[in-house]
């Protein structure tokens, strides 16, 4: 049964498959998503944030693009208005494109005239904004110079200039809209740019020979292909995807955007954790689409190395803010990840492909680690305040903000979450794959009719599943009944994260018989079978709390465990421990936990309690009772202590520290010039500072599991460090740990040299007179002491090593 969705031009698709080698191996199993208009979520997790979404996620963040100029730029693009550009970045364009995707998902699922209107009107300027050639980029077309470090000085100029981006997003919400809608006005806009990307970008004489430097232009690009059926749509993507590491224009090779080798050589998992995830999305489509072997084969290579030793335990995926993405492997740190919250949604859109490939539920069960936790710890409660990374640890430093000035992150949890839906099942002719438990509704297209399927659940509080299945005629197919790697050994099977229980299990039945859970396939209950209105399958799974060990490689993680139950990863935040504090307790790894739901806290959740033992700073031990919560509701009550990875002995509990000099201090960075010319402090150029008086103990200088200060892309130059104190001191001692570690968009090293100033009454800074060497080691605190001085605080002035930039792990003051 062919849908608008998947229309598919089979002679080009028969054509690029006799191209690509050895085609014959390749796993074709024809699955197809189901809708999400084809499902109605009625329970309790999910319907209540999808609401939510509509009714104050969706408006916060087009009021949002309204008061920051998103739409006025394309209205003065549009000759609408007159007007400077604004906002700061090259894919602002998108930040609308993507809240109007994610409104279309939510008029298909609950239609509102109103919203149906405004969202028109949007449209009306953004086709205004487009130049008669198809162009449209409203930086570009405005001329906006001041940002010309990002697109140069004309249209196609460089290759990171997010052009393909804004296009690939455009392409994304036109084909939601028209789904949505049955208009064409915003997708008549997005074909006609992507008839010129087409004769922009390719091979031939006379075109550009580039990748689309951001990805996702190779996503949009195949949806346009499947809704159209226009094979130069689906050529162009598969373009884009074999000029990724080409260089065929002589750019350098770039670790960053995935552009270091061509797809089909890549082993490792690297770069901007988004774009990583967004490339192999489109990778995935036009492999599947074209039946390519050699990019499947690459796809699974890459997924190998993320999901088995680059995967955080909540499904986020980027340890580094450096770059926005991926470390070394086995570098999992918690306090210091990144997770962003687009990656979590990258991570979902691209493992739901390689499902859809292969039929397999490995790939499910990161989707589903993502979508519990990575992608919802994203998003308040509340629907209107937002989380750009997603640390697996805070001493309380971290809070939702409503808006971000690069606000990619806001307006993709809008359109993910309205189309959570579109996740749930998906067919292979008459055969049905049911991934989530949710309670709900579906009316599901089949090779011999529709399939009326309900379930209901608790989950996933509740692991008691009823599926209800109402064929409109009887008829022999199967059903697929995914097992979680959650309810198995491991919650995904790559080794890196095992249970250390065997609290496991579920049981499958069919209308009241037997247990049929024994046999999995491809980590499925199989279940073939004549079927007949009103045929039940009940799922019952154990929700006992499991706790989660870590491979030993993943050093931040020794020594510790994670708490799970069900999808569910937990956290201890402060507001629930009795002293308010998380980093003084362990958990002995035989301790048990109790779950109560608690329809009142954090809009309803299991809470888990249990007993745990507080340290405190001499070493004395007391029996504490502990409460985790979810851990994608933390920071709905304020900003607070918060760890997912709980110690099980003493020895790595962290006590508050009695406060000091430093502690109670506060670390901002200023202007170098103003310092060395005598000059009194201003506040113009100062900024904040985080990290280096927070009383953790570094391991060495290559130590980035807890906060530090780094000065980003300071090569070679002067730069500085300044504490405020809390009160004058009298100080004549400081030791300084540096930074020094490696990474593809600029190491970190030791200063060349560093100088030491105090802050003078009238605001002006002098240097201290040392009594030691300005020193400059690694691994180790460089002690330097100076005449006693009474100020208000110091001030580190250092010259950064030739092409190195630098930082500081922690600055101890005496």
């Amino acid at each position: 049964m062919k849908t608008l969705g998947t229309i598919v031009n089979l002679t080009f698709a028969a054509t690029v498959l006799a191209s690509c080698s050895q085609a014959s191996d390749i796993p074709v199993t024809d699955i197809l998503e189901v809708p999400f208009t084809a499902t109605e979520i009625t329970d309790g997790f999910w319907a209540p944030r999808i609401e939510t979404n509509r009714t104050v996620t969706i408006p916060a963040a087009l009021y949002q693009c309204d008061i920051n100029g998103r739409f006025d730029n394309f209205a003065i693009a549009g000759g609408l208005m007159e007007g400077e550009h604004r906002g700061d970045f090259s894919f602002d364009d998108t930040d609308p494109y993507k809240v109007i995707e994610g409104a279309s998902y939510s008029l298909a699922a609950h239609y509102d005239p109103e919203l149906d209107k405004r969202i028109d009107d949007y449209i009306a300027i953004i086709a205004a904004a487009q130049e008669p050639d198809g162009y449209l980029c409203t930086c570009v077309t405005n001329k906006c110079y001041r940002l010309s470090g990002w697109w140069g000085t004309h249209r196609w100029e460089k290759i990171n200039s997010h052009e393909l981006y804004n296009c690939g997003h455009l392409y994304e919400a036109a084909v939601a809209h028209y789904k949505a809608t049955g208009k064409r006005t915003l997708l008549d806009v997005a074909l006609k740019n992507a008839d010129l990307v087409c004769e922009t970008f390719g091979d031939e004489e006379g075109k550009i020979h580039r990748p689309g430097g951001h990805p996702i232009v190779e996503m949009g690009l195949a949806k346009l292909y499947k809704v159209t059926g226009d094979e130069k749509y689906l050529r162009q993507a598969k373009y884009f995807c074999d000029e990724t590491g080409r260089c065929t224009d002589g750019h350098a090779p770039s670790m960053y955007s995935q552009d270091h080798m061509p797809i089909i050589e890549q082993e490792e998992i690297v770069g901007h954790a988004v774009r990583a995830g967004y490339l192999y999305s489109g990778v995935a489509d036009v492999a599947a689409l074209t039946h390519d072997k050699a990019y499947f084969d690459a796809l699974s290579r890459i997924w190998d190395n993320m999901a088995g030793k680059k995967l955080y335990i909540t499904g986020g995926i980027g340890s580094r803010a450096q770059g926005e993405g991926f470390g070394p492997e086995y570098e999992l740190h918690n306090s210091q990840d990144y997770c962003e919250t687009c990656a979590s949604i990258a991570n979902v859109y691209w493992n739901h492909r390689m499902f859809l490939y292969t039929g397999d539920s490995k790939y499910i069960d990161v989707l589903e680690m993502a979508l519990y936790n990575g992608v919802m710890s994203g998003v308040s409660l509340d629907g209107d305040k937002f989380f750009y990374d997603n640390p697996l640890e805070s001493m309380g430093e971290h809070a939702r903000e409503e808006w971000f000035g690069c606000a990619c992150c806001p307006g993709n949890i809008t359109r993910f979450v309205a189309s959570v839906p579109n996740y749930m099942y998906a067919v292979r002719g008459n055969d049905i794959y049911v991934n989530l438990f949710i309670d709900s509704h579906s009316d599901i297209n089949t090779e011999n009719g529709v399939l009326h399927v309900s379930q209901s659940t608790r989950y996933p509080w509740d692991g008691s599943v009823k599926i209800k299945l109402d064929p409109e005629q009887e008829g022999q197919f199967a059903v697929m009944v995914r097992v979680p790697g959650w309810a198995k050994e491991a919650p995904v099977d790559t080794g890196l994260y095992s249970f250390v229980d065997n609290k496991g299990g579920v049981k499958v039945s069919v209308n009241g018989g037997k247990d049929i859970s024994g046999k999995l396939v491809d980590g499925y209950v199989v279940i073939d079978r004549k079927w007949k209105s009103g045929d039940e399958i009940s799922v019952d799974f154990n929700m006992d709390v499991r706790k989660v060990q870590a491979c030993d490689k993943v050093e931040d993680d020794r020594g510790k465990l994670a708490i799970m139950r069900g999808p569910v990863v937990y956290c201890l935040e402060g507001v629930d421990q009795e002293n308010g504090h998380v980093f003084d307790k362990y958990i002995p790894a035989a301790n048990e936990f109790t779950a109560e739901y608690k329809p009142e806290l954090l809009c309803g959740v299991v809470e888990l309690s249990g007993e745990a033992v507080k340290v405190d700073l001499d070493g004395n031990e007391e029996k504490v009772t502990v409460k985790a919560i979810p851990y994608s509701t933390w920071c709905n009550r304020g900003s607070d202590e918060m760890e997912v990875w709980i110690p099980v002995s003493a020895e790595l509990t962290h006590p508050k520290p009695l406060p000091t000099i430093a502690s109670q201090a506060t670390a901002y960075t200023s202007s170098v010039a103003a310092i060395q010319n005598d000059a009194p402090e201003s506040a113009a150029g100062m900024g904040d500072a985080w990290g280096v008086n927070d009383q953790w103990e570094p391991k060495s200088s290559h130590d980035i599991s807890k906060p530090y200060h780094y000065w980003w892309q300071k090569r070679g130059s002067e730069v500085n460090l300044a504490y405020k104190f809390a009160k004058k001191e009298t100080v004549s001692e400081v030791q300084v740990y540096w930074l020094s570690f490696d990474h593809y968009d600029g190491n970190y090293r030791v200063p060349e040299s560093w100088k030491l100033y105090y802050q003078l009454p009238d605001g002006r800074w002098k240097e201290v007179e040392a009594l030691d060497e300005y020193g400059v080691k690694e691994d180790c605190y460089n002690v330097v002491r100076f005449k006693p001085v009474s100020t208000d605080g110091l001030n580190i002035v250092a010259k950064l090593q030739e092409g190195e930039s630098g930082g500081i792990i922690e600055w101890k003051v005496k």
